[in-house]
């Protein structure tokens, strides 16, 4: 007997309605019927290529995305064209997989994806923001949601539609290597900038708008709680705290429409969250009602067992949606080994077709939200505004209004443009260092990392009057006699996994470096760049003021703004300053920390 196409449809949205309860599952949208239209004429192929996203560099040929059907394609920290790393570059890069899924049965679009964490911080010449610490110290809400749509116009401006930002972790721990990427270690301050992040990225809604980019919360849930800020590992706390501290953030992003979830690589209590149906499809798709896709992170479910069958079994049934493999044809866990083991698992009934619709379906009904079956081409005026003066006057606004005045003896700051002699000192003329990790390079490095970028010392150069001698030395070698010294302090560039660290004391050649600027007589400011507050030690008598000046990105005259009274101080402490390495997790009261969660000083 022959069924009509609409009656197809309409048991598939029944079916649908059924199975929500058990696997989340909306009950509504206004794409619903496109969306089981769609799925009624999918292969399992076709409903498997859905699910995977390959790096691009894994990937043995580009054509490999038509011929395995695949949804996605994403860009790791170190994934850039070969051609080269301009915006045109990138926006030819990304067209040129969309090419091969446009080719596919069905047409089913591409959604390539990006680490867009401060913004749009793989590309050269882009817009490159203050690290989430730094956002988390302006307090505003408003300031981090136009920080963010203008990250959403430089990476729609490349023809990605997808940044995997905002972290929403709950950082507790600031050993731990990612602290830069977390607002704070307060969650109703985390909550409130989350959600202003996801409105920046995708607007009041996610939308077929040119400028709607896709958020990705992260890290679902509890990475910034592990036991002594270890990268990966084990939060331990009871259901109550989680839900206290760790979840508020993901049912205020839900609620705000984020359209992805990122899932952690950590554990609770022992169980990794990429195996946790309860957190995963229980509460998250359940209970809070998330209408979106889970993604997993780089290659982590194969950290669940050294079964890679075995591995996918558990994080599909989990409720993750999509999984991110890294590896190529020829390397252990590849796509196409993730699409032959999955289909086999169907077969065998380990992994319900059911839960596989459920997952199919929660991404078409996205890339039908972003109107990506319309259109999926790139507005030109949105690339040519990469990195565009407008894009980095917001950048320096969030510069200036993250400064945190730690102290300030002597009202050494602001100071005077007119001050006839000014020395400098440390990293000040080193763009790498002032825009830490995830710039360019996944790790990040020293020197001149990107182009169109202002350091603090040429930012310096620019505000001071014609008169003003200005002497630099990065290692403080012969220091004059001067009216004042600058000294600027940095940690090196890291990202996650290289960042986690047992103490955090300046380093001793840090220290070293202000005591000479100390013993000079001259009044010292102390400029510390980093992804969390350090100890400091010698540093705090030595110097007449000290400001956090976080991981501010490519905009040094943001700082300038503020050193020399243009703007007041207005920055406030996101997290607790400790005041010694015996204090480093939030909610220790065992010592008074050196400066409380939203202290700083306004002259």
């Amino acid at each position: 007997m022959k069924t009509s196409s609409t009656k197809l449809v309409a048991t598939g949205i029944l079916l649908h309605l059924v199975l929500a309860m058990s696997y989340g599952a909306p009950l509504f949208s206004e794409h619903e019927q496109q969306v089981e239209a769609l799925l009624g004429r999918m292969t399992l192929d076709e409903k498997i290529g859905q699910m995977v996203q390959a790096d691009s560099g894994a990937l043995k040929d580009k054509a490999d995305v038509q011929k395995y059907f695949l949804g996605s394609v994403l860009s790791g920290g170190n994934s850039d064209p070969a051609a080269g790393n301009t915006a045109r570059d990138w926006l030819e890069f990304s067209t040129s997989f969309q090419s091969y899924a446009l080719k596919t049965r069905l047409k089913i679009p591409l959604l390539y994806g990006i680490d867009a964490v401060h913004g749009h911080n793989n590309i050269d010449g882009a817009t490159i923001f203050p690290h989430h610490i730094a956002l988390g110290a302006t307090h505003d809400a408003r300031l981090v949601e136009q920080a963010e749509h203008v990250t959403a116009q430089e990476v729609a401006g490349t023809g990605i539609r997808w940044a995997f930002a905002p972290c929403v972790a709950v950082v507790q721990d600031e050993r731990w290597g990612r602290t830069y990427e977390g607002y704070s270690d307060n969650t109703a301050l985390v909550t409130k900038l989350g959600v202003a992040a996801v409105k920046g990225l995708q607007g009041d809604t996610l939308s077929p708008a040119p400028d709607s980019v896709l958020a990705c919360a992260k890290h679902y849930i509890g990475d910034g709680g592990t036991t002594n800020g270890v990268d990966q590992g084990n939060t331990l706390c009871d259901e109550a705290t989680l839900r206290r501290i760790y979840l508020p953030p993901y049912a205020a992003a839900v609620r705000a429409g984020v359209g992805s979830i990122m899932v952690s690589y950590s554990s609770w209590n022992g169980v990794k969250m990429h195996a946790n149906k309860f957190l995963l499809t229980d509460v998250l798709k359940n209970e809070l009602g998330f209408r979106g896709f889970l993604v997993s992170d780089w290659a982590a479910i194969d950290q669940l067992s050294p079964d890679y069958k075995r591995d996918i079994e558990q994080s599909i049934n989990a409720g993750l949606d999509m999984i991110m493999i890294p590896n190529g044809p020829g390397q252990p866990n590849n796509y196409v080994d993730f699409i032959t083991q999955l289909k086999k698992l169907v077969a065998e009934g380990k992994v319900p077709m059911a839960r596989i619709d459920d997952a199919v379906r929660r991404i078409l009904r996205i890339k039908f939200q972003m109107g990506l079956f319309e259109s999926t081409a790139t507005d030109p005026a949105l690339t040519a505004a990469i990195g565009a003066p407008e894009h980095r006057s917001i950048a320096r606004q969030c510069v200036r209004e993250s400064l945190v005045l730690l102290q300030n003896k002597k009202r050494a700051l602001p100071l005077a443009k007119t001050i006839k002699h000014l020395a400098v000192v440390g990293t000040a003329d080193d763009l790498g260092a002032q825009c830490g990790g995830w710039t360019i390079n996944w790790q990040g490095a020293h020197g001149n990392v990107t182009h169109g970028g202002t350091t603090l010392l040429a930012a310096i150069r620019q505000t001071v009057s014609p008169g003003t001698k200005i002497t630099f030395s990065a290692d403080g070698s012969d220091l004059p006699k001067a009216d004042a010294v600058i000294v600027v302090v940095s940690e090196a560039p890291y990202a996650e996994m290289k960042g986690d660290r047992e103490d955090l004391d300046l380093s001793g050649e840090d220290l070293d470096l202000i005591a000479k600027a100390h013993a000079t007589g001259a009044p010292v400011i102390t400029i510390i760049l980093s992804g969390r507050p350090m100890i400091l030690r010698s540093a705090l008598a030595d110097s007449d003021a000290i400001v956090a000046g976080w991981l501010p990105g490519t905009e040094g005259l943001g700082l300038t703004d503020v050193l020399f009274g243009d703007y007041p101080f207005t920055g406030k402490l996101p997290r607790v300053w400790p005041a010694s390495n015996t204090h480093l997790r939030s909610g220790d009261t065992s010592e008074k920390p050196l400066f409380p969660f939203g202290y700083g000083l306004t002259r």
